[in-house]
């Protein structure tokens, strides 16, 4: 009787630390696997923002006359009649 009683007591913990621990898909495996699909989720939020924010800005692009202005002035550097364009070269 008290060697089946410490046997079991073995197996038990046997079986608590390979769960824990062991085999291809461990607990541990598992907490880490569960992390990276939080750091997943996150990363799919934050470029959500950012896609959300780009069609915004794309769809001002195309209907709002005072957007086109700034955008054309900032990456063309356009101007208007009458106007005089000053570009400042930085010092190395």
């Amino acid at each position: 009787m008290r060697w089946g009683r410490l046997f079991a007591g073995l197996l038990v913990v046997g079986g608590i630390v390979f769960g824990a621990f062991g085999g291809e898909y461990s607990t541990l495996n598992w907490w880490q696997l569960k992390s990276q699909v939080r750091e997943q989720e996150d990363a799919i939020a934050t470029l959500r923002v950012a896609i959300d924010s780009l069609a915004i800005r794309a769809t001002m692009i195309e209907t709002d006359s005072a957007t086109q202005e700034k955008a054309a002035r900032e990456k063309f550097g356009m101007i208007r009649d009458g106007e005089m364009l000053y570009q400042v070269e930085h010092g190395r």
